[in-house]
């Protein structure tokens, strides 16, 4: 089963959970159910977004941090490609 990792702007977290290629997960709480984590103090109900990682793994772990780089702006660009590094 393919890898996909996801993305909740109201805790900044990523979290990687494998599922079908036909399903996917729109909230908090089908993530956190999917991937065995408590929900803690995020609403169930927050959205979360799959990201688009071109073959690449993004998990938490490997973003130093734990935390999500900021998603891009709407009709902007980031330099270097990545928001937030040049």
């Amino acid at each position: 089963m393919p890898t996909y990792d996801y993305r909740c702007d109201a805790n900044g977290q990523v979290v990687e959970v494998s599922h079908r290629m036909s399903e996917t997960l729109s909230t908090w709480g089908e993530l956190c159910a999917r991937a065995n984590l408590p929900c803690g103090d995020t609403p169930d109900d927050a959205p979360v977004q799959r990201l688009a990682t071109g073959g690449n793994v993004i998990t938490s772990g490997s973003l130093g941090s734990g935390v999500a780089p900021p998603a891009c702006g709407a009709g902007g660009c980031c330099p270097g490609g990545v928001c937030g590094l040049n």
